[in-house]
């Protein structure tokens, strides 16, 4: 039998879709619900577990009780063994330290989580790195490398380890950001420690890489044919990223740098939206509606990263064909071949947004590029 550790933090990433950029602290998560966000960690984890279903006879699941394991395990058709209980609800970071440690101490073989960077730092204060691990990425902040690229994703490598394939193990980086910082426009990120993570190129996110200097150079060739490409009476819908940044910044504007920022005929009528704030918009202009978005550096994340503005049911309405991608050539190149990711919290539009795309590189310069879905790596 395959013991299989399960940690759910139920709010992580709840602040994404309402502008919040996060989930850390009770005020925050309170404000986030309060705006209407809905917790998606469970969902996610059930879609990992999912991928796994054919192999229910071969995995014992031990987990916390209620909504940080066992609610998920037993919705995914799955036996569980309960080693304890979350002190706090709703769970907190103490809660996630001591499943991850109970967890570590049952000798399980993996401990599949489901959380954000913050999670994975709390989980490498508690465990070490004999312990293999593995998340299931639902955090809007997402510099760590030991996520899978999807919840899919990591179904897949849990697939691979249960039918014997050989997957290789290693050291990873943990990751994490000031949140409050964060909120107001800067990126403070340091390194936090490393976990043990099977590894998969095709399913394992890669850790996010800063920019230099001759990225920011490159990126204003970019942003330029991005300028001549603009249609007047058109609404765009602006994501964040250093390039579109640099884009506003480059038309005369003073965006935001991790926000969701709408411009209308050069010009800045909303910054710093929600998913709910970007839908009335959408409901009150008559006109064409498009997306530019950039690409995630060393990662290739275009959509679930930091953008969860962008819900399904917007990118639904906005269309494939109507969103602009902008990334440097040495950001694409730097991906060494794997295609930029899509991850929205909905399989069936990640599918239909896979495929090659059209990514401008330059100015004068498109070039066709894949965009893989789910744990589907290479479409």
């Amino acid at each position: 039998m395959f013991k299989l550790g399960l940690i759910i933090n139920p709010y992580a990433g709840l602040g994404g879709s309402v502008g919040l950029k996060g989930s850390d602290g009770d005020e925050i998560r309170s404000e986030a619900i309060a705006r209407g966000a809905e917790p998606r960690a469970q969902q996610r984890m059930e879609r990992a577990l999912q991928v796994i279903a054919n192999f229910r006879e071969q995995v014992e699941i031990f987990c916390f009780a209620g909504d940080m394991g066992e609610t998920c395990a037993n919705a995914a058709g799955f036996s569980v063994h309960i080693i304890g209980a979350a002190q706090q609800q709703p769970s907190s970071a103490q809660d996630t330290c001591a499943a991850a440690t109970a967890l570590a101490q049952q000798g399980v073989d993996l401990i599949l989580f489901a959380g954000g960077d913050g999670t994975a730092r709390l989980i490498a204060d508690v465990v070490s790195t004999s312990q293999p691990v593995l998340g299931v990425p639902c955090g809007v902040k997402m510099h760590s490398g030991v996520y899978a690229n999807a919840p899919e994703a990591a179904g897949e490598i849990l697939k691979q380890l249960l039918n014997g394939t050989l997957v290789n193990i290693v050291e990873r980086d943990v990751k994490d950001i000031d949140e409050d910082a964060f909120r107001n426009g800067q990126v403070r990120a340091r390194f936090y420690g490393t976990l043990l993570v099977p590894e998969d190129s095709q399913f394992l996110q890669q850790v996010k890489n800063a920019g230099t200097e001759r990225d920011e150079l490159a990126q204003l060739d970019v942003t330029q044919e991005m300028i001549e490409q603009l249609q007047s009476d058109t609404l765009y819908l602006v994501g964040p990223g250093s390039t579109t940044h640099l884009f506003l910044h480059e038309l005369g504007l003073d965006g935001s740098l991790l926000g969701v920022d709408l411009l209308l005929n050069n010009e800045l009528i909303a910054t710093d939206v929600s998913a709910a704030q970007i839908t009335a918009q959408l409901d009150q202009f008559s006109g064409a509606a498009k997306m530019i978005i950039t690409a995630i550096g060393g990662q290739g994340h275009i959509l679930g990263r930091g953008n969860q503005q962008f819900t399904p049911p917007i990118l639904r309405r906005i269309g494939k064909d109507n969103i602009h991608i902008i990334a440097a050539r040495g950001k694409i190149l730097a991906l060494n071949g794997r295609p930029l990711l899509v991850d929205t919290n909905d399989a069936e539009l990640d599918i239909a947004f896979g495929g090659y795309r059209p990514v401008i590189t330059g100015y004068r310069e498109t070039i066709m590029y894949p965009v893989g879905y789910s744990a589907e790596g290479d479409h």
